[in-house]
């Protein structure tokens, strides 16, 4: 924008030179020409009265030499017995002579080196003499370069001067809109103390106070945010406490222990919802960590050996694939579990007890591909399942579960699809961006039926 307007302003000023400074300077080539002859005119018609009272070759040759240009030789007269002068050198051709006595007018002609000017002066009432005097090139252009410099030196400063003030002027427009875009870019990349002072010209200054404006909005709206956030997780406190207590009744046992190992896991993860909450930062999963991964197939395995218990108890079959080998992603191995607990969590909440189900990897490039499939009657609308807040009617679901998910593949460049699995379910597919090929082996997983580390009947509630 600034260098456009500089471009105008450079465009308009020099067809303003052009239309001033170009006729300005044919107007003084003119003037000084017009100068020179009328000087050289002045001096041959000082030679006339003599010429009227006498035409004596002394006395003339006297009156030459009185005058500038007769004694620095450029004058002459043309008498009329003799076709050529002798008062003087001559430039001009007899014929030339002739054709100005016969117009009995002054006449200029082009000769090496200048302009002769011939003037007819009468003698008598037939006689006619002929003035000749001439001006020298530089007598004609003298001044004329001069001029023509100074001419140039004011048009460009001129040009000069116009880009200098368009340049301060679009300066003054266009860095208020650059420090607009900088905090409008700041802003979004979550630096919310981003402002813009409220400078330059009006419209921009208006615009200034509207970005401050809506940015103190945003903060509003996210302290509010997160005050909702840290009530509603302080609200789950007291159940927590309830059941913490009624945990701690169990006594002694692998259940109990189990159990109780489940609160404290809630109770920690109310706990860090509300310090992220007060403390003004993101909760896990929001976006990858640099140098930050996990083995996928190590959390898969430790996962399904998570439901496998449940599993048991519902007589469901499980089938896993692909974890024999390293797998590493660019997650956390906590965001991690918690996606794949959504996903098996949706299988035992909405799939008839009985169910099959399988996990598989596969890698293909960079990516790694999780599927989680069921042989259950499927999802209806896989294009509302993914949609936040979507709960599709279902009692106990919140529509966040399948969103969490897509939040993990998109944070990694990948992306989560459902479809038709092989088993004649639903089958959700998970891409995960950036997966180095495996470098060694691990043991195979051992597959479901057995029991694992967790209560019984703890599935997750993640909804589809």
């Amino acid at each position: 924008m600034k260098w456009a307007l500089v471009r105008v302003c450079l465009a308009v000023t020099l067809m303003v030179v052009a239309a001033f400074a170009v006729p300005l300077a044919i107007a003084v080539r003119d003037a000084a020409r017009d100068r020179a002859f009328t000087a050289a005119e002045r001096e041959g018609a000082a030679i006339g009265p003599v010429l009227s009272l006498t035409i004596d070759r002394e006395l003339l040759a006297h009156a030459l030499a009185s005058t500038r240009a007769g004694a620095e030789g450029r004058m002459s007269v043309h008498l009329p017995e003799v076709p050529v002068a002798e008062l003087g050198g001559t430039r001009v051709r007899p014929q030339d002579v002739e054709d100005a006595e016969r117009r009995g007018r002054m006449v200029r002609i082009a000769v090496p080196g200048g302009w002769v000017v011939l003037q007819p002066t009468a003698l008598g009432s037939s006689r006619m003499a002929v003035v000749e005097v001439f001006v020298p090139a530089h007598d004609v252009t003298e001044g004329v370069r001069t001029a023509w410099l100074v001419l140039a030196g004011v048009a460009l400063a001129l040009v000069v001067g116009s880009a200098v003030v368009a340049d301060r002027l679009g300066v003054r427009m266009v860095r208020p809109a650059e420090r607009l875009a900088e905090a409008a870019h700041a802003l979004g990349e979550g630096r919310l103390d981003a402002r813009v002072p409220e400078a330059g010209p009006a419209e921009l200054r208006t615009a200034a106070q509207a970005f401050n404006k809506m940015a103190e909005q945003v903060i509003s709206l996210l302290e509010a945010e997160r005050e909702l956030a840290a009530d509603l997780s302080h609200r789950l406190r007291t159940p927590l406490t309830a059941l913490r207590l009624n945990a701690a009744s169990l006594g002694d046992g692998p259940p109990a222990e189990q159990t109780r190992a489940a609160v404290a896991k809630l109770e920690g993860e109310v706990d860090t919802i509300i310090r992220s909450a007060r403390e003004h930062r993101p909760c896990a999963g929001t976006g990858p960590v640099p140098g930050l991964g996990c083995d996928a197939a190590a959390v898969v395995r430790e996962r399904l050996d998570f439901w496998a218990a449940l599993a048991e108890d519902e007589g469901r079959p499980v089938r896993v694939a692909g974890t024999e080998e390293p797998a590493t992603v660019p997650v956390a191995r906590a965001e991690l579990a918690a996606a794949l607990d959504v996903m098996l969590g949706n299988v035992f909440r909405h799939t008839p007890e009985g169910t099959g189900f399988s996990v598989d990897l596969h890698r293909g490039g960079d990516a790694l591909i999780v599927l989680v499939s069921d042989a259950g009657p499927g999802i209806a609308d896989p294009e509302a399942a993914l949609r936040r807040g979507n709960e599709g009617g279902r009692a106990g679901s919140t529509g966040l579960g399948l969103d969490i998910v897509r939040k993990l593949a998109e944070s990694t460049g990948g992306e989560v699809s459902i479809g038709r699995s092989v088993l004649g379910g639903a089958e959700v597919r998970v891409r995960l961006g950036h997966a180095p090929r495996p470098t060694g082996r691990r043991p195979r997983a051992r597959r479901g039926g057995r029991r694992g580390t967790t209560a019984r009947h703890t599935a997750s509630s993640g909804p589809r």
